[in-house]
């Protein structure tokens, strides 16, 4: 029986009219027998005529429920069957979700539907504005001999009629198509194909093609629609790594922005209060003022310190927050660590909870502490700075803490050498949906805390929380 026609059968017979099926032929057949035993043979009505029906109603029972349990069978080995292409399918799923970076995607893509049916050789095509192939990328094929073969294809022949009709193609060989071009120099003999389309929702439009199985078998209908299943899946891991890349894009982009603006803003101050001193150093030295010239030339030497110290810390502070494949929790330790090592102020990070935190909101609260212990470096004179992570009524509240000098925030002035920050991580905080707070009292010290919402744990396909 072929495949189509098993499916067919099995469709149609389902456990439940197998029951009824198996209790109205017993039926049916008893019901018979007493009609030909009484009607047509009454002469059977002795005992010879009764042990033969007897043996006539043993034989057909045992032909009867073997039929019925051979196709309980076959409808046993036909789930069992579904199982474990479902299995394959999830396993070679959940492997492609795993991961954001598009191209790591892509590749996954070709290879989980190469080992998902076994195939020797598989392909994926991204196409740009609907016609010229973008991408054309390979699985089974060593490096060296893709290097061999040149050129990706242009969609020409067989590629050409999946990438324009956007159908499936199924075929047990390849060079008996009239459609087929061939193959070029030093490309690896194919016999059998398997194409479908992969329908994104993103800028993406491609297919999926699968040669030559390893068993040497020919591509069956069922495992075309095993492939049509993996390649929606596919679409929609591709268009999920598609907008975090291009998440990801924005977020360095707004990034950049603002730390464009800062500089500008922050040298624009600086530069102001250097013009200034100079000037004032000029006039002293004119008047052969010596002494108040070099008081103002100490403190020109102190600034020159300051903004040296800041850019120091803002390169780590930039360093720390950009470590591929680190998390901001290990982030954050790094920094502290480094900030204590330099500076030579104790400060202890308590973390209650993993800094995990919606897209961009990461970025911004790392960037709001760096600003907090900056500030503690150069305006606090304190021994000892604590750093709290904690996770309140789904929110994560940060906490960074003196024992320094303080001040009275209503009467915080414009002091002679320009101070930056506080409105800076505020406008941080607000950017992410958070809160900013700043609490300080003369002789006890100075508390900033923001507090953003927490990224809501999400599930993964196989129940456990990511």
């Amino acid at each position: 029986m072929t495949s189509r026609g098993s499916d067919a059968l099995f469709g149609a017979v389902t456990l439940r009219r197998l029951k009824w099926i198996a209790v109205l032929a017993a039926f049916g057949f008893i019901l018979l027998f007493e009609y030909v035993r009484q009607s047509i043979y009454p002469s059977l009505d002795t005992w010879k005529g009764r042990l033969f029906m007897d043996s006539v109603i043993f034989t057909g029972a045992i032909f009867f429920f073997g039929a019925v349990f051979h196709l309980i069978e076959r409808m046993q080995e036909r789930l069992e069957q579904q199982n474990r292409e479902l299995l394959a399918l999830h396993t070679a799923a959940l492997d492609v979700y795993r991961e954001l970076a598009l191209e790591v995607v892509l590749q996954k893509v070709v290879d989980q539907a190469r080992s998902l049916l076994q195939a020797r050789y598989g392909a994926l095509s991204l196409l740009e504005d609907e016609q010229q192939i973008a991408s054309f990328i390979t699985s089974g094929i060593p490096d060296a001999d893709r290097a061999r073969i040149g050129d990706p294809p242009q969609g020409r022949g067989l590629l050409g009629v999946v990438l324009r009709e956007g159908h499936r193609l199924r075929l047990s060989d390849i060079q008996r198509d009239p459609r087929s071009v061939g193959f070029p120099a030093h490309h690896p003999p194919m016999r059998s194909l398997l194409a479908v389309p992969v329908l994104c929702n993103g800028p993406f439009r491609g297919n999926l093609y699968l040669s030559d199985k390893e068993d040497g078998e020919q591509f069956t209908v069922d495992e075309e629609e095993t492939l049509v299943r993996f390649a929606t899946t596919a679409a929609i891991a591709i268009d999920n790594a598609y907008l975090h890349n291009r998440l990801h894009t924005l977020a360095v982009s707004e990034e950049r922005l603002r730390i464009a603006h800062e500089m500008h803003d922050g040298l624009a101050q600086v530069l102001a209060y250097v013009n200034t001193k100079a000037q004032v150093v000029r006039e002293h030295l004119k008047r052969e003022r010596i002494d108040e010239a070099m008081k103002h030339l100490d403190q020109l030497a102190a600034a020159a310190r300051e903004i040296y110290a800041d850019v120091r810390e803002s390169i780590i502070g930039l360093r720390s927050a950009a470590q591929p494949g680190q998390s901001a929790t290990d982030s954050l330790r790094e920094f502290v660590a480094n900030w204590e090592a330099q500076n030579g102020i104790a400060c202890r990070l308590h973390l209650e909870t993993d800094l995990r935190l919606p897209s961009g909101a990461e970025l911004q609260v790392l960037r709001i502490v760096q600003e907090a212990l900056a500030n503690v470096r150069k305006h606090a004179k304190a021994g000892q700075t604590d750093v709290w992570v904690e996770r309140i009524e789904g929110h994560v509240r940060i906490t960074v803490q003196d024992d320094g000098v303080g001040f009275t925030p209503g009467e915080l002035g414009r002091a002679e050498f320009p101070r930056f920050g506080l409105s800076t991580m505020r406008e941080r905080a607000e950017s992410v949906g958070g809160s900013f707070q700043l609490e300080s009292t003369p002789g006890q010290g100075t508390r900033v805390t923001i507090q953003v919402p927490a990224q809501t744990p999400n599930r993964d396909s196989r129940g456990a929380v990511a």
